[in-house]
């Protein structure tokens, strides 16, 4: 099975080359890799001309959200993963996610890799939230905080010691859309560039469109060096998408990815329509409400 994976990058050549290896090297199908280059002048276009990939280019940085649907325009397979330039994909982490794919009766899914990496990268900040301690131990694998510094044989040789399970409400990078679905939803929403929130938006554009199946596959694995182009950005246009998705929304990112997506929970079926309304949900949803009412009073936009 063919997955047209699309990339967004700026300036970011050390990290796209070991993520492109890495597809090369340790995926079992032989896929379509699309890359969208925010500037490119690092040597990123000299390095896609040279290894044959396709690749489209702004010449400033126009974000995540429009990168990325700039390369999901030269897709040319049924099946559109999204990929962060920083991930090192691991091997076979295709095959679980085709596995996936073909037990499905309809393209109504998001299906995710399970992202690994050292603890502190900016990465486990919200995926290791509702673990453990011994959990959190098990999570974090130091196989390198940089690109110059990555350990490329520890990852291969211990990737698999890492203990997680299947999650529920999965919303991260990688992740597999189906292309069909992809072009219902529109893509990313460009309006959240450069990226913040971005993927809680897309995951709620498909829970709008009746999808309920948003699975983390745990055997489909990468390592993550933890968002090192999006760290690029001042912090400001974090909380910048946060809000724009509650005034899009109604509701917070994180009350969406608490009470509906049931986030990093194990996976236990499709998702119910409505989430359990405790009082934690009321008293969460009360603020949201406040704050979008106040922010709706001063136009944000």
């Amino acid at each position: 099975m063919q997955f047209s994976i699309i990339i967004p990058s700026w300036n970011n050549l050390n990290y796209l080359k070991i993520c492109i290896k890495s597809i090369k090297k340790n995926s079992l199908y032989n896929h379509d890799i699309n890359v969208h280059l925010n500037e490119g002048s690092d040597g990123s276009v000299e390095f896609l001309k040279e290894n044959k990939i396709k690749f489209s280019r702004s010449e400033k940085n126009i974000g995540l959200c429009s990168g990325s649907n700039s390369a999901a325009s030269l897709a040319d397979t049924e099946y559109i993963v999204y990929s962060n330039d920083d991930m090192y994909f691991l091997p076979k982490w295709d095959f679980y996610l085709a596995e996936e794919v073909k037990k499905t009766k309809n393209n109504l899914y998001l299906f995710s890799g399970t992202s690994i990496g050292p603890l502190g990268s900016g990465l486990q900040n919200k995926e290791t939230s509702r673990l453990t301690l011994d959990e959190i131990k098990n999570f974090d694998f130091n196989c390198g905080k940089t690109a110059e510094t990555f350990d490329e044989a520890k990852a291969l040789k211990y990737f698999k010691n890492v203990k997680y399970f299947d999650h529920q409400g999965s919303h991260w990078a990688p992740h597999l859309i189906h292309k069909s679905t992809w072009d219902k939803i529109g893509g990313f929403s460009e309006e959240f560039d450069p990226g913040y929130a971005s993927d809680t938006d897309i995951t709620m554009k498909l829970w709008k469109i009746g999808v309920r199946t948003f699975k983390g596959v745990d055997n489909s694995r990468v390592y993550h060096f933890g968002s090192i182009t999006t760290r690029k950005k001042k912090e400001l246009k974090r909380n910048k998408g946060n809000r724009l998705f509650l005034i899009k929304w109604g509701i917070s990112s994180d009350l969406f990815i608490k009470y509906y997506l049931r986030s990093n929970t194990p996976f236990d079926g499709l998702l119910n329509d409505f989430p359990i309304k405790d009082s934690k949900y009321y008293f969460e949803l009360t603020f949201c409400k406040i704050k979008f009412f106040f922010l709706k009073i001063f136009k944000f936009n």
